[in-house]
């Protein structure tokens, strides 16, 4: 009969949309299919209304919390299988899903089956527990339900187990089942609901954000303006641009007062005139008369070529700790003369870095001072020093450095040293790179692949090969004494190359 589970405490989940009641069964309609419940508790707190009503259609799932007995009678124990179960919205059973249909009593699962008194009266379920202590299990259980997400205790243990009683008085029992009616609201019914981000996204009006923006910064500051692509002032840069006014840039940076006949140019675009060999020797004698002597520029050009030459060996690829079976060899052909001295400075710097320097230079009564200087401090490296090109390598050596051309001795392409040596560097097969090569007009006894010109360069043939510059520091005032306005073109390197306009 409906009115049996009059009395009994049962836990109603009507959906995400209603939520869950708890309460005692106050009547049971099976005519209109509906159940009220006396003193309801609404996800965990409780309601301000007395009584509150449900009807089948809004029912998604209930649970018995306890069942009414009669002080009178003796609980029989059913088998594990004794239950019946509650079909409140259109014959769906527990949690399941369907349309409404055809509505059937309200059933519910027993635990213990009540007697039938004597007198074929029907069992009237009294209260096993005081008010209070109902009061205080409503709570507890309601708090485990939240935490179990509608997994009630009762469901998890077998139909023959009581349900257990909790003195809410022990402990701090009561005041903890206050904490919970206060701070327990339990969240766990939005937590298992899933977070619509394409719906949230949606109410995020990102044109009326932008437009606030605009006019805040407009009355603040208008040059931060956002604003449409036309209305965007010159003030507006993009991530690319600089916010310093940038000035055009001048690529002509040199100028000197001749003109030569050859302009070259950097990677960068800089403009590199050429000048001539009369300017050229104006402007170190300019620079030896404020200190810059023969000797450190003989030492500067020494570094540059020689860094040029490791270069061009193979860097740090070939000079290693772990390839020292393979040395690389390089060859200097020297002439008597200051271009002579700093091929020999350019060896001592080689061999100072582990190459295997051979140093050609033919024997005179009398040199140059700066030539025996360069001598003695090159015959501390170790290199190999001959005077006759039949002690040269047979073999291709890795490199050759060309330092027999003079700018003012044109004679000694005359001389046999002259010829013999320049005959082995072009039979060796070896690529040759010249060290300050003379001014065209003058023919080029050995073809290189590579020139290093000094300062500035001077106008060289075809035959000179790929020109590159070498800074020996010369100041830029030193320069303007001789009529050149100068921008260093070198940037962070020393040594750079050039291409001809």
């Amino acid at each position: 009969m409906a009115s049996d589970w009059i009395g009994c405490l049962v836990s109603i989940h009507c959906g995400p949309t209603l939520g869950v009641y708890q309460g005692e069964v106050s009547s049971v309609d099976q005519t209109s299919q509906t159940i009220s419940l006396r003193l309801p508790f609404h996800n965990g707190v409780k309601c301000t209304v007395p009584e509150v009503t449900f009807s089948a259609m809004d029912i998604k799932d209930i649970k018995i919390l306890e069942i009414r007995k009669s002080s009178t009678e003796v609980p029989k124990q059913n088998g594990p299988d004794s239950s019946s179960t509650l079909t409140p919205h259109g014959g769906r059973k527990d949690k399941g899903g369907g349309a409404p249909g055809n509505s059937a009593p309200l059933t519910v699962p027993n635990k213990t089956e009540p007697k039938t008194q004597e007198g074929g009266v029907s069992p009237v379920p009294h209260y096993s527990k005081s008010y209070g202590e109902r009061h205080m299990d409503m709570a507890v259980q309601s708090k485990g339900f939240r935490r179990r997400h509608n997994s009630w205790s009762s469901s998890c243990r077998g139909p023959n187990q009581a349900t257990p009683k909790k003195n809410g008085l022990k402990n701090g029992g009561h005041m903890k089942n206050k904490d919970d009616e206060c701070f327990g609201d339990g969240m766990e019914d939005v937590l298992d609901e899933d977070f619509d981000f394409e719906g949230n996204l949606a109410l995020f009006d990102k044109a009326a954000v932008f437009s606030q923006i605009d006019s805040s910064e407009r009355r603040g500051n208008g040059a931060r303006s956002r604003g449409t692509p036309g209305e965007q002032t010159p003030s507006r840069y993009r991530h690319d641009e600089n916010i310093l006014e940038a000035k055009p840039v001048v690529y002509r940076q040199i100028t000197v007062p001749q003109n030569g006949t050859k302009e070259y140019s950097t990677d960068s675009g800089l403009v590199v005139p050429s000048i001539s060999f009369e300017l050229h020797k104006r402007l170190l004698a300019a620079a030896e008369s404020h200190g810059l002597s023969l000797e450190r520029r003989l030492e500067m050009t020494g570094v540059c070529a020689s860094q040029m030459a490791l270069t061009l060996l193979g860097g740090p690829n070939r000079l290693t700790p772990k390839n020292v079976h393979q040395r690389p060899t390089v060859t200097l052909l020297c002439g008597p003369h200051v271009q002579g001295a700093q091929g020999i400075s350019c060896g001592r710097h080689l061999a100072n870095h582990e190459v295997e320097v051979i140093l050609f230079l033919p024997n005179f009564v009398k040199m140059l001072e700066a030539i025996t200087s360069e001598l003695a401090l090159f015959g501390k490296t170790g290199g190999k020093l001959v005077s006759n090109v039949k002690d040269l390598p047979e073999t291709p050596v890795d490199l050759v450095i060309n330092c027999l051309d003079s700018h003012e001795n044109g004679f000694l392409r005359e001389q046999p040293w002259y010829k013999a040596a320049a005959d082995w560097a072009n039979q060796n097969r070896a690529p040759v790179l010249s060290i300050d090569p003379p001014v065209s007009g003058q023919a080029h006894a050995v073809e290189a692949k590579w020139s290093l010109s000094l300062g500035l360069p001077l106008p060289v043939s075809e035959d000179a090969g790929r020109v590159y510059l070498c800074d020996i520091g010369i100041p830029r005032q030193v320069f303007q004494e001789v009529g050149i306005k100068y921008h260093s073109p070198f940037g962070c390197k020393f040594v750079i190359p050039l291409h001809s306009v």
